[in-house]
């Protein structure tokens, strides 16, 4: 399958991730739905950790995943690009977004998120999963999952069955 990336598909990028267990369920997300994982560093364990691999299985042969070091540097590579950053605190719900082909998805650390200053940038691009206000957060995993099959819904679940 040949796959182009930053378009005709979808991109999950994941800044500075933590857990690996996290990371590996994210990769396997990405490789049954055919999106791309973009990764940023740093990251919180070494990218070849076997629960990293355990957790995506079998999966990595079939993943398309680019590392980058820095937002910036991937900003920089798509500048056409739309960008939506997950966050607690947007106003916005990802259910109220029109997602395209080519969209990236951008998520945090699990202990941090985006933060502020990230934010702060693209504040008009900042989306949020609707929750309990009395809870932090849901699992990172977790919340790829749900956004992006939102988006991939949107968009027809291209080359899916």
């Amino acid at each position: 399958m040949i796959m182009k990336v930053g378009s005709n598909m979808l991109n999950i990028v994941l800044v500075a991730p933590e857990i690996p267990q996290n990371t590996g369920n994210i990769s396997r997300t990405c490789a049954v739905t055919g999106a791309a994982l973009h990764m940023v560093r740093p990251f919180g364990f070494d990218i070849s950790d076997r629960t990293l691999k355990r957790a995506g299985l079998d999966y990595w042969s079939k993943l398309t995943v680019y590392y980058y070091d820095s937002f910036e540097e991937l900003e920089e590579k798509y500048k056409d690009a739309r960008f939506f950053l997950l966050t607690t605190h947007a106003e916005k719900s990802y259910t109220d977004v029109c997602y395209k082909d080519g969209d990236f998805l951008v998520f945090g650390r699990e202990t941090a998120g985006l933060g502020e200053e990230f934010i702060s940038r693209r504040k008009d691009d900042a989306i949020r999963i609707p929750m309990l206000p009395t809870l932090r957060s849901l699992n990172l995993s977790n919340a790829v999952a749900i956004v992006a099959y939102e988006a991939l819904r949107q968009i027809g679940f291209p080359d899916m069955v």
